[in-house]
């Protein structure tokens, strides 16, 4: 039997276990349009697994595959594993990212839009201007040689000549970006021969084009299109707006497009966070003053309009905040609650009290009109070099959120919020108005509905339906795959510790039990040990009682203590270069996912706790959203909390587990540290039915005086100590 034709993409000689059925069913998968929901644990392969099909599809019915992450370790592993394709079947990849981090004169997305379109304009007259001059003295020359009708055609040459020369020294004061001009009047072909000579970074691209005085983000989206290949972020596809620009820039229609999401898990947070609407106190201070300024006759319906909204804003978080809570607001957004069950929210009700007009739609479609009128003057202004920089309309901005909240408010899964926090610099606590999107479906559905077939992956995704229902992906081909490696070589311990409901963690005696299984992980590990909590403030507390900021006695290493802030990779550096340490951080941090421990970079890790999220008025009302989109679905399951809560949580808990035994001759140890992973009966509390099958019955329940003794006995069959074992 001949080989697929799709392992000429396969870079490796052989494929992981379970890889070459995973190709192949996602082969089939694509061949019939269908989308894929594709689970599988650390060493699956899972990317190649996704992309040698994919690839193999395009190739055959002329698409471009767009695999995309938000991890940025992620990122360089496709930009890896895209170089190894490379070499052994040629494909034309890009690696995209935003303006923003490849600007060569920091200018922000508006500002350079206007650059861009001058740039280009000038660049067009001036080639024009040299045409007219090149035909007039051709004209000339025929109009000496006795031709009559070229005298008379150069007249009319000539006055369309000094009108492009007039409308070029127009530009003599405009604001033009010198590096795109050069992209416009400079031979390009030695970039592209670069570019598609091998898989180059966006830092590739940037430092190539700087050096020569180019601009690398747009060469680099000239040379997006037709490609058998695109690595990005998720915004450049979960972003409706930036999508459809996205696809114009690669040259094909969305049905000629294959998505493939890594750590797909992330997707539901991302497009929610992709949907969410904001408007800051400031920008509607800054629109009113913008409008004062403005002698438009429908200036007064837009500041009767907006002012009412601001002040609205205003007397909302104030009544909220309540006596003395304002000195206690920090420099970080903090929300005020402001919904109700029986009516609109506070600051809708307070907004409807305060205006008085000829109605609020008309006055809004009003300021809406005011607002594209003053962006068109800024646009020609900054274009003819009036303005150093281009002026972002706060009124445009501010009118279409009001009429946005007021429109769509009371929509199913759009959940009003109103925010605060104090200014760092002025020491004002000032608000922001936001329309937060509970169900994410609602912006995902559209993409994966129109591409041509899409592969989410993740070691996380099971349950299937949850997934299929949450993101809007209908009849997906599914699969799964646990860790193909050696059992023998991993040990999964529920342990009977104290269960950490947030009620129980500042109780002394369970602070001593956890703290006395974290010592007894640290010590019986050969080496390094990852301890997660469910949040920094736990990992700071127990870092703490085991005596860290830095060597915490010879018996356990050197403790790491990470943090909101922390520089995560400077940070994973110092404690993968330790050969006897242990790293306490957030299970909701980036350590958490997306980051690889291998081999002795880490031996075991301890989740100490079910990290459940904090139960804000937000995760309320995304649980409301799913109850009513959900209801009937998923049998018993309560789709708010299921699918909400618990679902997501244990993901960030098996995500944990799944930063040790990453290769077929890695060894190690998990620990889950709460009587809820056990069998032990806690009614709606238990999580351990939340585990996939296959994991769960990995799950050893233990003891928590026994922990030490276990993991003695399996390092020890591994002959894992350099030396004589710690003692019980």
């Amino acid at each position: 039997m001949s080989a697929p034709s799709y392992l000429r993409f396969f870079p490796y000689e052989e494929p992981y276990p379970n890889q070459r059925e995973a190709m192949d069913r996602v082969a089939n998968a694509l061949s019939r349009g269908q989308d894929v929901l594709f689970e599988g644990a650390p060493g699956t392969g899972k990317t190649l697994s996704a992309l040698v099909p994919a690839l193999e599809h395009a190739r055959e019915h002329d698409r471009t595959v767009v695999i995309t992450t938000n991890v940025h370790q992620q990122m360089r592993q496709f930009v890896a594993d895209a170089r190894a394709i490379a070499e052994t079947e040629p494909i034309r990849a890009v690696v995209f990212k935003g303006k923003a981090s490849m600007c060569h004169i920091d200018v922000d997305y508006q500002e350079c839009q206007t650059l861009r379109d001058t740039t280009r304009d000038l660049v067009e007259t001036e080639g024009d201007v040299r045409e007219l001059e090149a035909r007039q003295r051709d004209l000339l020359a025929e109009s000496r040689e006795g031709d009559a009708g070229a005298a008379e055609a150069r007249e009319a040459v000539m006055e369309e000549l000094d009108a492009v020369t007039d409308d070029l020294d127009g530009f003599e004061e405009t604001s033009v970006c010198d590096h795109y001009r050069n992209n416009l009047t400079r031979d390009t072909d030695d970039f592209f021969a670069w570019l598609f000579d091998d898989v180059r970074t966006p830092e590739d691209v940037y430092a190539y084009a700087d050096e020569r005085g180019l601009c690398g983000y747009e060469l680099l989206k000239e040379g997006l299109e037709g490609v058998d290949l695109v690595v990005c972020n998720y915004h450049h596809l979960l972003d409706p707006n930036i999508r459809e620009q996205f696809f114009r820039w690669i040259g094909r229609d969305p049905a000629e497009v294959i998505t493939v999401f890594d750590e797909a898990h992330n997707v539901e947070d991302a497009a929610r966070d992709h949907a969410t609407r904001t408007l800051t106190e400031n920008s509607l201070d800054a629109a009113l003053e913008e409008i004062a300024d403005s002698d438009d006759s429908r200036a007064e319906a837009a500041g009767n309009v907006l002012g009412a909204f601001r002040d609205a804003l205003v007397e909302t978080y104030d009544d909220a905040l309540g006596f003395g809570a304002r000195e206690g607001v920090g420099e970080t957004w903090e929300d005020v609650s402001i919904a109700n069950d029986d009516r609109r929210d506070d600051l809708t009700l307070a907004f409807l009290q305060r205006y008085e007009g000829p109605g609020i739609d008309v006055d809004t479609e009003l300021a809406i009109q005011l607002g594209k009128a003053l962006d068109e003057e800024y646009e020609r202004r900054y274009r003819e070099g009036e303005t150093t920089s281009r002026t972002e309309c706060r009124t445009l901005q501010a009118a279409r959120f009001v009429s946005t909240w007021m429109a769509e408010g009371t929509a199913l899964g759009q959940y009003p919020v109103v925010s605060v926090r104090r200014d760092g610099g002025t020491d004002e606590v000032y608000g922001r108005a936001e329309l937060y999107t509970c169900i994410p479906r609602e912006v995902t559905s559209e993409l994966f509905d129109e591409v041509a077939a899409s592969v989410l992956m993740s070691a996380t995704l099971r349950p299937f339906d949850v997934t299929s229902e949450v993101l809007g992906v209908d009849d997906a081909a599914t699969l799964a795959y646990g860790m193909a490696y050696p059992e023998g070589n991993r040990r999964t311990f529920a342990v009977d510790a104290p269960p950490l409901f947030a009620s129980e963690r500042n109780d002394p005696e369970t602070q001593d039990a956890v703290g006395g299984l974290v010592r007894d992980a640290i010590r019986f590990t050969p080496g390094n040990t990852l301890v997660f909590f469910p949040s920094y403030s736990e990992a700071e507390r127990y870092h703490e009682r085991l005596g860290g900021g830095g060597l915490a006695g010879a018996d356990l290493g050197t403790l790491h203590l990470d943090g909101p802030g922390e520089d995560e990779e400077r940070l994973r550096d110092a404690f993968v270069a330790s050969d006897d340490a242990a790293l306490f951080t957030s299970l909701w941090g980036t350590l958490a996912e997306g980051v690889s421990f291998d081999g002795d970079d880490a031996r075991t890790v301890v989740v100490v706790g079910v990290p459940y999220p904090h139960l804000s008025d937000r995760m309320a009302a995304v649980q409301d959203a799913y109850d009513r989109a959900f209801a009937g679905r998923g049998g018993s399951r309560d789709p708010g909390w299921s699918y909400a809560v618990e679902i997501p949580t244990i993901r960030k808990t098996r995500q944990a587990l799944g930063r040790v035994i990453r290769g077929p001759d890695d060894y190690g140890v998990r620990v889950l540290v709460d009587r809820r992973y056990t069998t032990a009966d806690m009614g709606k509390y238990s999580v351990r039915d939340a585990f996939p099958p296959e994991e769960r019955a990995e799950l050893l329940d233990i003891a928590p005086e026994k922990l030490k003794f276990a993991m003695l006995n399996f390092y020890s069959d591994h002959d894992a100590y350099d030396g004589p074992p710690p003692k019980p």
